[in-house]
């Protein structure tokens, strides 16, 4: 398999602009340099994963059909760019919300639940992974599944996040792109 490594990303906060809750291509805005960012990994030999808790359908604010129609136009969306996203992995559940057995799921970052099941799917190198994240729970997700490198972009959540574990923290994705970032693959 030529394939051992992978850079995880977060959606809402990477991918895209965290408006909360999104989940329609009309509230659906790409963050600056994403293309840039998975365009550069993918020429390194990354294959391309999204983790993303959809709390909003434990919530009742969309439907997992909503969530499935618009991962197709996004994924559809890097298609065009020749950028090939390998799997989407979703967290619906939320522990204060949905039926009372899936709240203690353990597929909810922070938990590893989508990251443990992506090393296993595609035969992965933790060492070797990068995880992307906009939030703590992000770096504290693959952190719990030996992910090699987490970066923590500062995005409106995670300005919140004063003191993170992350190993590199950039002001958005463009830097990313900068050959003085210290990013080790």
């Amino acid at each position: 398999m030529p394939f051992k490594k992978a850079i995880f990303l977060d959606r809402d906060g990477v991918i895209n602009i965290d408006n909360g809750y999104t989940h329609t291509v009309s509230d659906f805005h790409f963050c600056e340099e994403i293309f840039t960012v998975c365009q550069h990994f993918q020429r390194e030999g990354f294959l391309i994963i999204v983790v993303t808790n959809q709390s909003g359908i434990a919530r009742g604010l969309y439907t997992a059909d909503d969530f499935h129609t618009l991962t197709e136009w996004m994924v559809e969306e890097f298609r065009k760019r020749s950028i090939t996203i390998s799997k989407v992995y979703f967290c619906p559940h939320h522990p204060d919300f949905g039926p009372f057995d899936s709240r203690r799921c353990n597929c909810r970052k922070p938990k590893p639940g989508m990251l443990n099941a992506a090393l296993i799917d595609f035969q992965l190198d933790p060492s070797k992974c990068i995880l992307i994240g906009d939030k703590e729970s992000d770096i504290e997700a693959a952190q719990r599944a030996e992910i090699g490198t987490t970066i923590l972009i500062d995005s409106k959540s995670a300005v919140q996040e004063r003191n993170t574990k992350a190993d590199i923290r950039c002001k958005n994705l463009e830097e990313l792109t900068r050959n003085d970032t210290p990013i080790n693959y």
